[in-house]
């Protein structure tokens, strides 16, 4: 990526952003390609989402992602480059897509800040096929054409542009221009929610079980045959609920109670711009990559909170002490060991877990960080890593292999990994579970638990039955 010293707020005039467009087109012509150019400026502090909801359009494609309790959001839509991949080979692909597109990039601005250049901005599929008819491929993987992020210290504004070389100039240019006059002074258009309210009085709205009443149970009891057959030591089974409401459901209200309830979560949107969005909030990062340094984690075991300070103690110190649930945390943590030796990487982790409390569920979780290699890349370590144990099983393979067999439904994007990654080769992913797919009127809500010897299915069922609450909370409040 050629990062120019030019400092277009500087001098943020007509004339000058067209003198800077004719430039690159110069090096697009040159080379005989096309050129991505990434404009980033700081502006007055704006809330991501809030922006994003201002200008919602279903037929738009858009990505959101924050974490409210740590203080960062970033936004953006309209894709200006994709990658399409599926298959084993998928995270390899996205890789060649990231460096054939830096390689051909020119940035400008407050390209050395966090969310500052161009960032690839997507989610991953469960499974690396997806079943036909399913709202998103094994990969959304793209470039937005604008970006809007939020730190505790600063907002940027990310333009990002393809500069062919035959490109339209004045056309280019006026874009641009516009864009930087709206980020420059933004004015939040209330949206009608009248077309689109995030639900409506509870008994309004129809829900079913997927699958029909007493399915997940059953599910459960023939996994837990298998697991005590030897077959695997464990499985991840998910529930899933369709809800039927009297008018459209607007994905970003929804994500906005989410993200009021649960400001220690993953807050994300991803829109494919056909109607259908992949809303939730998660408490599970996949991994984080900033310099040399990858961070991820063990999250599996649960408890529900307590009414009262001494119930809520009490319930975390049964967890703590459950030879189920550590088991369970413990195929967690070895697989990610297993998985990430190979790479060359030496784990540095705790020897015991601790508790992670939410607002109505607790987990058992353990932090792991690690030195990367230089030869090392953030989708190298996803790739191996995707689907941990939390979210699939162990072994991976048998585990997997049951999980379309025992769920009667796909899973699409649900337990896949979700986030960003910017031009220095960092960035984040979570995993995208307590999440629901909306299209319209109706959505498909997920929730699920793991499965391992000595696992009760009417317990399995409620605790499924704690994690639904807080969407549906959402739905319908």
């Amino acid at each position: 990526m050629i990062i120019l010293p030019i400092d277009p707020a500087a001098d943020a005039t007509p004339d000058a952003l067209k003198s800077f467009l004719t430039r690159c087109r110069a090096d697009a012509a040159g080379e005989g390609r096309e050129r991505l150019v990434s404009i980033s400026l700081e502006v007055g502090s704006l809330d991501p989402l809030a922006v994003l909801e201002s200008i919602f359009e279903p037929t738009e494609a858009h990505f959101y992602a924050e974490h409210p309790r740590q203080g960062w959001a970033v936004a953006g839509a309209e894709a200006v480059l994709a990658c399409e991949a599926r298959g084993p080979g998928r995270f390899a692909a996205c890789q060649r897509f990231i460096d054939d597109v830096l390689g051909r990039t020119i940035a400008v601005g407050e390209v050395g800040q966090l969310f500052g250049g161009p960032h690839f901005l997507g989610a991953f599929s469960f499974f690396d096929e997806v079943e036909a008819g399913e709202p998103f491929p094994p990969v959304t993987l793209f470039v937005p054409r604008w970006q809007v992020s939020r730190t505790p210290e600063r907002t940027i504004a990310t333009a990002n542009l393809v500069v062919a070389p035959d490109a339209d100039l004045d056309t280019l240019a006026a874009k641009v221009w516009r864009a930087h006059g709206k980020f420059r002074a933004f004015d939040y258009s209330v949206p009608d929610f009248t077309r689109h309210p995030a639900g409506a009085a509870p008994a309004a709205v129809a829900v079913a079980e997927v699958g029909g009443e007493g399915a997940f149970e059953n599910s459960v009891a023939r996994a837990v045959e298998m697991v005590n057959a030897g077959r695997f030591n464990k499985i991840v089974l998910a529930r899933c609920k369709e809800l039927s409401a009297p008018a459209g459901l607007h994905p970003l209200k929804v994500l906005n109670g989410l993200r009021q309830r649960f400001p220690e979560c993953y807050a994300f949107s991803l829109a494919n711009g056909r109607g259908q969005s992949f809303i939730g909030a998660s408490p599970e990062r996949s991994l984080r990559v900033e310099a040399d340094t990858l961070l991820t984690e063990a999250l599996a075991g649960s408890a529900p909170r307590g009414r009262t300070a001494s119930e809520d103690a009490a319930l975390g110190g049964e967890l703590l002490r459950s030879e189920k649930d550590r088991r369970e945390h413990r195929l967690v943590l070895d697989s990610i060991g297993r998985r990430l030796g190979p790479l060359g990487l030496r784990l540095e982790q705790p020897d015991l877990p601790v508790l992670r409390r939410l607002a109505n569920v607790q987990h058992l979780h353990t932090p792991v960080r690690a030195t990367l290699p230089e030869n090392v890349r953030l989708l190298d370590v996803l790739g191996r890593l995707h689907p941990t144990p939390a979210v699939g099983g162990s072994p991976r393979e048998a585990a997997c292999a049951q999980i379309r067999a025992l769920e009667p439904f796909p899973r699409g994007l649900y337990g896949g990994p979700l986030g960003w990654i910017d031009h220095r080769g960092g960035g984040e992913f979570f995993v995208g579970i307590r999440s629901a797919l909306i299209e319209g009127k109706r959505a498909r809500v997920y929730a699920g638990g793991g499965i391992v010897k000595g696992s009760e299915p009417e317990k399995e069922f409620a605790e499924t039955e704690l994690k639904f609450h807080a969407l549906l909370d959402a739905f319908l409040a």
